[in-house]
């Protein structure tokens, strides 16, 4: 099974082009979402324009009625007979008494039955302890009306009067005595039910419901629909200025309301959301249709592209891994006819290219490390064979017989391991051991005025296989160019180290008279052909090292501590061409 290379997933080619589709295909749905809101916005608008209306024609009739209720108020207030009653009761006889009783009577039901909102109109008449009604007629006096209707600041009240939750209008007649009570009170009572049929008549929806309250006076009035928890729910949403977001029971309401100055009044009318989204219902329906098709285009699309797009060019991507990882002998097998096999094609065909191309490279540059391995051989042999002869001879005018057998020893040690030709990597510790000996030849020659010091090799680093002769060189140059030179007093050193990923073999010396400068000089030279016999042996081990072993791998110039040329022989462990490995005991 093909598995997404370690890559973020967010650089592949698969999401992106999932993500380019539901960047098409979202704003789409956005802006059905968008849609449908808008045409719930306009409804919901075109409900509140229409319903508006229909309020304020309904307040505007209401207070043209209680306009004229109170016209006939205070017309009846002002009667003849009424105040003649009220003033002069005790001096009329029987007869007159119960003409003019009756003739009120009459007036109360006139009036009352002047307005289908009117539902009776009392006359509280002090003076003579009664109370006259349209609807009971002649009645004892009501105490408990009077003396409330009486204490009314219609300043603050309002045109229309809370009592038990029925609208009365109250007009009083001053009996004309300072702090004497008033000779009657005229009181119209509203009737509720008929209220309830005008708010009905302004439903316009069967879950719709309407109320007709009063913050000044606490008075409310709602139809069948409006309970009292929902008339609690409706002030206490005014109170906390949330009407527009009204909601009672999880139920969400739409509501308009109107306020009438005149009246002191507010109608309202409410009406469940759901409902007004009703027309909206197949608009839903149409839109959760689209999102699911959409979903599922998104997934046939997303399909498709794994399939035909992301799955062969993983074919190609684990085959460029494998590349990577030195496999050059892959081939991609496929029957395919479309873009992807002619890429299939030229991968195999570039393969087989790159290996022709390898072949023929690596030939070339294993000839050249032969042939620059060579030269170095050349190089090093007539000057060093020089000095040799010239030490056995003084040795043997000495006449020291056992340091020249000593000496003949170690020098055939030394030409035999550079003259051998059989392999050009070996073990660390010959590598060493080599060089060792190279200083223990020259230390015949300036025992007295060089000192060495080599420290021992790591176990851990002694069966490690590096190029042969990549040491020796340079501590032959720092002899030839740096410690002959010395009179006295000249020091060098070689010494060892390891890290997890790479090897380091140090030499430094003490030579006097190198700047700044020569040093930097040595660096530039060090990646160079041609230049002196000096630059020319390290720029071959340099070369060497890392034609094998890649970058990071070479010489490495700087000032020694002994306040000399310091140079670092580092071999990088992975990397490269891997020859750096322990050999097998």
């Amino acid at each position: 099974m093909l598995k997404f290379p370690a890559v973020s997933m967010r650089h592949t080619i698969f999401i992106r082009m999932v993500v380019t589709y539901l960047a098409i295909i979202l704003p789409i749905l956005l802006l059905g979402l968008y849609l449908y809101n808008w045409s719930y916005r306009n409804a919901s608008q075109d409900l509140s324009r229409a319903t508006l209306s229909q309020l304020t024609y309904y307040l505007e009739d209401l207070n043209r009625e209680v306009e004229w209720m109170e016209i006939q108020q205070y017309d009846l207030a002002q009667d003849t007979e009424l105040n003649k009653i009220a003033v002069t009761w005790n001096y009329m006889d029987d007869v007159q008494k119960r003409e003019s009783l009756n003739y009120i009577s009459q007036r109360l039901t006139s009036l009352k039955n002047s307005s289908a909102y009117i539902g009776d109109v009392f006359v509280h008449i002090r003076t003579i302890n009664k109370t006259l009604s349209a609807m009971n007629g002649i009645d004892d006096f009501d105490s408990s009306k009077f003396n409330f209707f009486r204490s009314v600041d219609l300043r603050k009240e309002g045109r229309l009067i809370n009592w038990n939750n029925f609208l009365e209008l109250s007009v009083t007649q001053s009996s004309g005595r300072r702090n004497e009570p008033p000779l009657f009170i005229v009181q119209i009572e509203l009737d509720n039910e008929k209220l309830k049929d005008s708010l009905r008549a302004i439903n316009a929806y069967e879950e719709s419901g309407s109320l007709l309250v009063s913050r000044l006076t606490d008075y409310a009035l709602g139809t069948e629909n409006s309970s009292p928890e929902m008339i609690e729910s409706y002030h206490q949403a005014i109170d906390e200025g949330n009407l527009y977001n009204w909601e009672l029971d999880g139920i969400r309401y739409h509501i308009d309301s109107f306020t009438s100055d005149k009246l002191g009044m507010a109608v309202a009318t409410y009406l469940p959301e759901k409902a007004v989204k009703r027309p909206l219902t197949k608009f839903v329906v149409w839109a959760w249709l689209f999102a699911a098709a959409s979903f599922l285009a998104v997934l046939i699309y997303s399909y498709a592209t794994y399939k035909f797009v992301q799955k062969p060019l993983l074919v190609l991507i684990r085959s460029f891994k494998r590349m990577e990882s030195g496999s050059l002998d892959i081939q991609i097998d496929h029957a395919r006819k479309d873009e992807f096999g002619y890429l299939y094609l030229r991968f195999n065909q570039m393969l087989s290219r790159l290996r022709m191309l390898i072949d023929q490279d690596y030939t070339q540059k294993l000839m050249m490390q032969r042939a620059e391995l060579k030269q170095l051989q050349s190089q090093i042999n007539p000057h060093f064979l020089y000095n040799s002869f010239f030490i056995l001879s003084a040795l043997a005018k000495q006449g020291d017989s056992s340091r020249i057998e000593e000496f003949s020893g170690m020098l055939g040690e030394y030409f035999r391991f550079i003259t051998r030709n059989g392999e050009d990597n070996v073990r660390l510790a010959e590598e060493t051991r080599h060089s060792r000996m190279y200083t223990e030849i020259q230390k015949m020659r300036f025992s007295r005025r060089i000192q060495v010091q080599f420290d021992e090799l790591p176990e851990d680093m002694e069966e490690l296989r590096v190029p042969r002769l990549i040491l020796q060189p340079i501590i032959e140059n720092a002899y030839e160019h740096c410690l002959e030179k010395q009179a006295e007093d000249g020091e060098l050193r070689v010494s060892f180290e390891q890290e997890k990923r790479e090897i380091r073999i140090i030499v430094e010396d003490n030579g006097s008279g190198l700047t700044d400068e020569r040093i930097e000089t040595l660096r530039r030279r060090l990646n160079q052909n041609g230049g002196t016999h000096e630059v020319t042996g390290m720029s071959n081990i340099h070369r060497r090292i890392q034609l094998i072993y890649g970058e990071g791998s070479g010489l490495f110039l700087d000032r020694s501590m002994l306040n000399g040329l310091r140079v670092e022989i580092r071999i990088r462990l992975t990397g490269g061409e891997g020859l750096v490995q322990t050999i097998d005991r």
